[in-house]
């Protein structure tokens, strides 16, 4: 059975951090400079999407201890939603491979994103169900080759039979580095290319046909 990964940001969904930090600003009565200045110029979401903090209450407590600022997950979620918009032929392509084999997420992100998707994207988590592999949970991101290694030992698959789907050329290095069949989402002008993307899981599942 093949297996098919899609990553989440810029792949199934645009993201707009433009969106999400006044929203965060609003609701913290923090600057904008200062809560991207104190967590995200100080590393902290990127140590979290690696599993520092694997729940959502550990992330939301280090987030304040950094920032000063309080946060609920109902804030959070509110933020990213602002910020994340479906990328309708995506999300089809998703709905597409699942009738050809096992579908997955592998995004890199912390652990709100990995409680909230089913709030943040219910179409995604309708078609995907519980295979939702998040960084955060495997300690790990993307394009680290031992995330890939994870990923393939989640679903017993072997690289040569799972395709992977990510906007990032680097990301994509690690996955090919494994011997994993890659697709880039390109972007002209902004717009998501998804016809290619269509294209290429069209040639991944008839490759032995």
């Amino acid at each position: 059975m093949d297996l098919y990964f899609f990553d989440f940001d810029e792949t199934l969904y645009a993201y707009d951090f433009r969106m999400r930090l006044p929203a965060l600003s609003l609701v913290t009565g923090a600057s904008q400079y200062h809560l991207a200045k104190t967590w995200w110029a100080g590393g902290y979401e990127e140590r979290a999407e690696a599993g520092e903090w694997p729940s959502s209450a550990e992330y939301l407590a280090e987030f304040e201890r950094v920032t000063g600022s309080r946060l609920t997950l109902e804030n959070w979620q509110e933020a990213r939603a602002l910020a994340s918009t479906a990328i309708p032929a995506s999300v089809d392509a998703l709905r597409r491979a699942s009738t050809l084999g096992t579908v997955s997420l592998l995004s890199n992100n912390p652990s709100p994103f990995a409680e909230s998707l089913p709030v943040l994207a219910p179409d995604v988590t309708a078609i995907v169900g519980e295979n939702r592999l998040v960084s955060c949970q495997l300690g790990v991101r993307k394009p680290d080759a031992r995330i890939f290694e994870l990923a393939l030992a989640r679903y017993g698959a072997r690289a040569e039979d799972t395709f992977f789907i990510d906007d990032s050329a680097g990301n994509l290095e690690g996955a090919r580095a494994l011997g994993i069949h890659t697709h880039q989402l390109a972007y002209v002008k902004g717009v998501p290319q998804t016809d290619a993307l269509d294209e290429a899981i069209t040639r991944f599942a008839s490759r032995s046909a």
